[in-house]
């Protein structure tokens, strides 16, 4: 088991920043991939970013490439993910989630665990 508890969303105006945080615990050695999910309203959740536990290794989705950034601190068991110039399209239930077995994928489909998220609201 692996328990994801997120935090750092708030309302920000358009071109502002934020820090999202996502703290792991339980089985956290035996995760492979960690990512950031989001889901607005009436949309279907999609990936943000991913990043292999081991290795760094990172993947962004199109939309946020060059504005966001996924770190991590595996002596804190904690992942980042760093939103620069943020638009009102990024309004979003943030989510973290942990895959033990899989590839780092931004599909939602292999990940084990999720955290409840924390919201981000961007006005313009």
């Amino acid at each position: 088991q692996v328990q994801l508890v997120e935090s750092g969303g708030d309302s920000v105006q358009a071109g502002g920043s934020l820090t999202l945080s996502c703290v792991a615990s339980g089985n956290i050695y035996s995760t492979r991939c960690m990512g950031w999910f989001r889901q607005a309203p009436g949309k279907e959740r999609e990936g943000v970013a991913v990043i292999y536990r081991g290795g760094g290794t990172a993947y962004y989705a199109d939309s946020v490439k060059g504005r966001f950034t996924i770190s991590q601190d595996n002596a804190k068991n904690t992942v980042y993910l760093q939103l620069n110039s943020l638009k009102p399209e990024d309004t979003a239930m943030y989510s973290c989630a942990a895959d033990l077995f899989y590839p780092c994928s931004l599909s939602t489909s292999p990940y084990q665990y999720w955290g409840r998220g924390t919201q981000v609201t961007v006005s313009s």
